[in-house]
């Protein structure tokens, strides 16, 4: 087994190579098991140091660490940073499609020269041939696979190079340990990563999620222009010259964006796939040097960038999963003083993600849809936001350690009564015999005469409608506070059907009083909605200065003749999946697709 080679304590090696007093968390005991030649599964919040966990190790033992990566930037960041800390650039190398091929010589003579301790690789190229003959003729300290939930078809970022990384490691040498880490794994994630990896009796380090000088705060986005101008508010009162990022759906976006606030004096430039590789690089190389105060990107930017003094991260659209909003906020105040994480919400941006996943296989699109249900369900929760993301990552957490860091907390809306309300919809999910979606289990509890309540003669169950004197908005809040409290809870790898927990059984024999607020009903209003090709309606770029808010007034854009379908104020379209329900001693059915032409009531998801 691999071996550290004698480099004087744990400790003066951290100060010798990184200029470090003291370990972050769990990183002293990851980088202890990692030396001693064990597999190492490691669970690490955005901005909890997973990097040192296998740079230290690997600078310490002799051979080459590879480190596999999804991202060709995140491996350019993480090269440049290694090199930042040594006199020798041999001692980091990446290995990718983006070299010549007398790059790729010179990298593997590196290698094999012994000048190379970290070699950065995308797990495609682990499957060719020439490279594992080249990894097997060599002397490999271990394996690092970072952003081990891309492993996941469960997780929100699944890549399916990833599932064969086992395969491949099994060719170059079975005996090498290996490190998974990541920073948004669920329970079912996380069993899925070991599952996979098959590897050999690991230890499992979990640090815990809560970013505790991170405040989280949802806005409506009712009306584009009052958004746009909201965002350059809060940057100039609160963050003139402080760095941040701002999150968009699409390209076109991230560029009006960031010329809109470059007209209001805010030093702006965007960030996404769609620019060269030199201008990426040059944006987010100035960036980091503070020549740049914001970028307005896609999700391509930020994985692994070291950048601790980023002071806020606003969502101008809502992401795709708890996952990406938490990966995305985590990049804010990682030198631990206070950041600020706002996101504006309006439903029409999770119609609008819904649309992407039609083309998908329908598991993909069932998955997907589930993931958008989070965050709505996030989104519109009255509770501490801080307590709903812990408890989605399986980590218990009492609202009243939030310290009022969430909106919610800080701005508490009125607490009812509601022990009967709990006991019912448990008993709703009982009655269904725990084999149905919340939509399904919802209708019941309402009373609606859908098709469905018939042709199961759900109609003649007692307690059918038993919850019509409520509105969907009201039981949705009971719905998630017992999911919150492990009442009840979404079968996963049924596609979410709904369970009771041993503790809800319990509490339907023996109930007690719980307080809870009633979710956010959040008006949609009259807002425009960016279209699918990314950019805005016509009108919205007559005049670049007409948000400026040096007393300029604001434009009325000229709206769209058609509103392109959107929701109302009091019903929107079901992005849940469907699932084609049978009596309660019928089989389990097979998943459909997407029902889209069905419209449900606001709120509809818990």
């Amino acid at each position: 087994s691999a071996k550290a080679s004698a480099n004087g304590s744990l400790h003066e090696s951290l100060h010798q190579y990184f200029g470090f007093d003291a370990f972050k968390g769990t990183q002293e005991a990851v980088i202890t098991n990692l030396l001693s030649g064990k597999d190492t599964f490691v669970i690490m919040p955005t901005g909890g140091g997973k990097s040192l966990c296998y740079q230290l190790p690997a600078l310490m033992m002799p051979g080459t660490a590879i480190i596999i990566s999804p991202l060709i930037a995140l491996m350019k960041n993480q090269v440049d940073s290694i090199r930042g800390y040594s006199s020798q650039d041999e001692v980091a190398h990446f290995l990718n499609s983006s070299l010549t091929k007398a790059q790729m010589k010179k990298v593997k003579q590196d290698i094999t020269d012994g000048k190379t301790k970290l070699l950065y690789v995308a797990p495609e190229t682990l499957t060719k041939e020439e490279n594992i003959e080249f990894f097997s003729s060599n002397n490999i300290s271990f394996v690092a696979v970072d952003e081990a939930h891309c492993i996941s078809e469960w997780g929100h970022d699944f890549r399916p190079e990833y599932r064969r990384i086992r395969l491949m490691l099994d060719s170059i040498a079975r005996n090498v340990p290996v490190i998974a880490l990541t920073a948004t794994a669920t329970p079912k994630v996380r069993q899925d990563i070991l599952k996979n990896l098959d590897m050999d009796a690991p230890n499992t380090f979990v640090s815990s999620f809560n970013r505790e000088n991170l405040f989280y705060e949802i806005r409506p986005k009712i009306k584009k222009d009052q958004t746009i101008k909201q965002i350059i508010q809060v940057i100039k009162e609160e963050f003139r010259g402080e760095s941040g990022i701002i999150y968009v759906q699409n390209r076109k976006t991230a560029e009006d964006l960031a010329e809109m606030l470059n007209v209001n004096d805010i030093k702006s430039a965007p960030y996404h796939a769609g620019l060269d590789p030199k201008t990426r690089s040059s944006t987010q190389d100035a960036f980091l040097m503070e020549d740049i105060d914001v970028i307005c990107a896609t999700i391509a930017f930020g994985m692994g960038i070291d950048k601790p003094d980023v002071r806020f991260v606003i969502h101008y659209d809502m992401p795709k999963s708890i996952e990406n909003y938490y990966q995305e906020t985590g990049r804010a105040g990682r030198d631990g003083l206070q950041g600020k994480c706002i996101a504006f919400y309006n439903y029409n941006d999770i119609l609008r993600l819904e649309k992407f996943l039609r083309d998908k296989p329908v598991a993909e699109r069932e998955m997907g849809a589930q993931l958008m249900q989070e965050v709505v369900a996030y989104a519109e929760t009255a509770s501490c936001r801080r307590r709903f993301l812990l408890h989605y990552f399986g980590e218990e957490f009492s609202e009243d350690r939030c310290g009022k860091m969430c909106d919610n907390c800080r701005n508490p809306k009125e607490r009812i009564e509601v022990q009967t309300e709990i006991q019912i919809v448990i008993q709703a999910v009982l009655d269904l015999n725990e084999n149905y979606l919340m939509k399904t289990v919802m209708d019941y509890l309402m009373g609606r005469e859908t098709k469905e309540m018939k042709d199961f003669r759900f109609t003649e169950m007692e307690n059918f409608g038993v919850g019509d004197d409520k509105d969907e908005n009201y039981w949705s809040s009971i719905f998630r506070h017992a999911m919150i409290n492990n009442l009840i809870y979404k079968e996963i790898e049924q596609f979410g059907l709904l369970k009771v927990s041993e503790a809800g059984r319990e509490y339907v024999k023996a109930p007690y009083p719980v307080q809870i607020t009633i979710n956010h009903d959040y008006e949609e209003g009259d807002y425009d909605a960016d279209d699918e090709r990314g950019g805005r309606h016509p009108g919205l770029g007559v005049d670049r200065g007409v948000l400026a808010l040096e007393g300029q007034e604001v434009l009325r854009h000229r709206r769209h003749a058609a509103a392109r379908g959107r929701a109302s104020a009091t019903s929107r379209p079901s992005i849940r999946p469907m699932f084609c329900t049978a009596a309660p001693d019928a089989p389990l059915p097979r998943l459909s697709s997407f029902a889209t032409s069905t419209a449900w009531p606001r709120a509809a998801l818990p």
